[in-house]
């Protein structure tokens, strides 16, 4: 079977979404833990109802980001995932954990990548006057929101939003993008050579994408 630990620092509507497609059959994989460095996380109670093995690893007892990211680097190969899917883990990790897991590691980011890298994606979306805007799930790499981008999910942006409404359409197409990412690695469809993306074994020029209708 193949083996997904989530790390989370919220309330893991990204968990939730993959989560579901599991217990439709849609991705055939099951979520081994579920790891969070806060113990309000919602996201937990989600683990919780749904009888997945959950951690919180407190960043704040720890010295230094190594020394967290080292016991939490254990925990994680404890279970051997084959996949790890970062889903709102509010933490940026050192150089060595990421290379430790490169290639096994995913995050989702919202914007259409390359455009805004970094934080207040939304706000520098309409401050920009862009028509679309979206999320990108990528592979993890040390350096930030830059690794092979799998699938895009592309919304519009409306006369008048505010960044709250563009946010929650961001979070629908987030909810359809992120288990399709998960379905197709699960499926072993897609692979990484070279930081090159394929697909059944042929070379994606650019990511997957989705439209929110």
């Amino acid at each position: 079977m193949y083996k997904i630990v989530v790390l989370i620092s919220g309330g893991g509507s990204n968990l939730q979404a993959i989560i579901d497609n599991i217990q439709t059959g849609n991705i055939k994989a099951e979520i081994s833990a579920v790891i969070s460095n806060r113990a309000d996380a919602y996201g937990l109670e989600r683990a919780e109802k749904a009888d997945i093995d959950n951690h919180v690893l407190d960043n704040t007892v720890f010295e230094s980001r190594e020394s967290f990211d080292q016991s939490l680097s254990q925990i994680i190969d404890s279970y051997e995932p084959n996949l790890i899917v970062l889903a709102g883990f509010m933490r940026i990790l050192s150089d060595e954990f990421v290379e430790h897991f490169r290639g096994r590691m995913i995050n989702i980011h919202p914007s259409l990548l390359p455009k805004y890298k970094g934080l207040n994606t939304h706000q520098r979306a309409l401050e920009g006057g862009d028509s679309e805007h979206g999320a990108s799930v990528h592979f993890v790499i040390p350096e930030l929101d830059a690794g092979t981008i799998i699938i895009q999910g592309i919304v519009p942006v409306e006369t008048n939003d505010t960044v709250d409404e563009l946010q929650q359409r961001v979070h629908l197409i987030e909810h359809r993008i992120y288990p399709l990412a998960v379905k197709y690695l699960a499926e072993d469809s897609l692979s990484l050579e070279e930081d090159k993306l394929l697909y059944k074994g042929a070379l994606l020029n650019e990511p997957f994408k989705e439209q929110l209708n």
